[in-house]
Order: structure tokens, then sequence, then C-alpha cells
């Protein structure tokens, strides 16, 4: 009967083993739970820290790009200028009209025309009724006769 003790002892050894193998497993799914949500929690509040200095640099990239794209306006509007008072100088050196005096002449032109046209309607009447019928002019034909001369002879 030792022997059918010891291998009883051995079973209640194996089982008591198992069960706290099993009790280890249990306990470590508990701290795993614990400390998993933990650790979640504090991956989040990392990343969300993260994500914030990210916002910051992005905000000061975009007003550093602003910065620079007011400057590069600038300085685009002030070579506009400088190149169209340039060209504008050389046209007006060659006594090539602006834009503005031809519009100018133009409306000018647009007024005389409308004053001709004016004076014309205004006047017409009064020379047709000034007028009288001329009389009949009678012509005459005067008749020219030519004489010849005698060859002279040598």
């Amino acid at each position: 009967m030792g022997k059918k003790k010891k291998a009883k002892e051995i079973q209640a050894d194996v089982v008591e083993s198992a069960h706290k193998i099993w009790l280890a497993g249990l306990g470590a799914l508990a701290v795993a739970e614990e400390e998993g949500s933990k650790l979640f929690k504090s991956l989040v509040e990392r990343g969300e820290n993260i994500e914030s200095r990210g916002i910051e640099h992005v905000e000061k990239a975009k007003g550093a790009v602003t910065g620079v794209k007011v400057v590069a306006e600038s300085y685009w509007e002030t070579f506009e200028r400088t190149i169209d008072d340039k060209i504008s100088g050389v046209i007006k050196g060659i006594g090539v009209p602006s834009k503005d005096e031809i519009d100018s002449l133009s409306q000018r032109v647009e007024d005389l025309t409308k004053a001709v046209a004016k004076i014309k309607t205004t006047e017409a009447p009064k020379a047709r009724a000034a007028r009288k019928p001329a009389a009949k002019k009678t012509t005459t034909v005067k008749k020219t006769t030519t004489t010849k001369k005698p060859a002279d002879k040598k």
C-alpha cells in the first residue's frame, strides 16, 4: 500500500499544482485586465498630448506660411508696378497715346458728332424755307468759225 499512497500523494500534488497554475493564470488575466486598462488610458493621454503639440506646430507653420505669402505678394506687387512704370515710360517716350487718352478722344469725337448732327437737323428746315425756286437759265452757245490761213510757199 505504500505505492498506492505515494501515487495518491503524487496525484494530489499534481492536482494541487494544476490548480495553482490555474489560479496563477486567472491572476495574470486579472492583472492584465487592470494593467491593460491603465496602460490603455496612459496611451490615450500620451496620444492626446502629442496630438495637441502637433496641432500647435501646424498652426505655427500656417502662420509662418501666411507671413511668407504676404511678403511674397507685396514684393510681386512692387515688381509689377515697377515693370508697368518702366513700360509706360517707354511707350510715352515714343509717343504712343495711353488708353485713357484714346478713351478721352473717342468721347470727344462722339460729343462733336452729336453736336454736328443736332446743328444739321435744326438748320436744315430753315435753309429749305429760305430758298426760292431758281429761274431757269437759258444758255446760248456762240458759234465760232475759224478760217484757214494759206500755207507759206518757199
